[in-house]
């Protein structure tokens, strides 16, 4: 469905992205875990098309990503990317008149599940009201594949429940979801498989079943095992900006 083949990212002096191959299939839920800078972010974006690999390729049923892709591909990034001067309402209207696949019946069920009003000022929204309205605005396309960066960043605890339960029932079985964050323990219950980001490289992809099965092992558990190395201060930083 949506594939990398050796994709390399390169800012200036830095590898974002170092010869990364991946394969992201329908029906299947991803969480694409790693600490901040491990690439997780420009490689969702360049799966959309809005960073430009130095080299290798992002293709989507097989053909490279572009504007055709876009039609199919739903990107949330971590940036807030509303004007202003918007509503909620707005924000709504802006979606569709770029996307043809846009539902106004289900953004509108989707702000009233977020407990956002439709007049609200996005200059007004806390951190956490902009995050439920980002992810409402994205899941009421009805795209075959979802990227959602940090999704649950600003969300407090008793919310992300309620959140993750909307974003899973906007999927369908044919379509795949893919959930960047550093809230491991938040999506054990949730996804499929895990791919983990460390310093610009794909450490590994697993199976979170047959993690439990076979290694005994939870997500977290995992995650602790790749990335125990980072010192207490790196953990920290990660865990105040999530």
């Amino acid at each position: 469905m949506l594939e990398c083949r050796e994709i390399t990212k390169i800012y200036g002096k830095k590898t974002a992205v170092d010869h990364v191959s991946l394969k992201i299939e329908p029906g299947k839920i991803y969480a694409m875990l790693g600490p901040n800078g491990s690439g997780k972010t420009t490689l969702m974006k360049m799966a959309v098309g809005l960073v430009k690999p130095n080299s290798g390729g992002f293709f989507y049923e097989g053909q490279p990503v572009g504007v055709e892709s876009r039609r199919e591909i739903a990107y949330m990034s971590t940036e807030p990317y509303f004007y202003a001067w918007m509503t909620v309402k707005d924000v709504g209207n802006y979606y569709q008149d770029f996307f043809e696949d846009f539902s106004m019946k289900q953004y509108d069920r989707l702000i009233e599940r977020m407990q956002l009003m439709s007049d609200m000022k996005v200059k007004a929204l806390s951190s956490g009201m902009m995050a439920k309205l980002k992810i409402a605005v994205t899941m009421a396309r009805k795209a075959r594949v979802y990227l959602l960066d940090e999704p649950l960043n600003g969300i407090d605890l008793l919310a992300r429940d309620e959140i993750m339960t909307a974003v899973l029932d906007a999927v369908g079985p044919d379509v795949a979801l893919v959930l960047s964050t550093h809230l491991v323990d938040e999506l054990e219950r949730v996804v499929d498989t895990a791919i983990f980001m460390k310093e610009s490289h794909l450490v590994e992809v697993c199976e979170v079943e047959a993690l439990r099965i076979e290694e005994g092992k939870s997500l977290v558990d995992k995650y602790r095992e790749i990335y125990g190395h980072m010192s207490a201060g790196e953990n920290y930083a990660d865990m105040l900006r999530s």
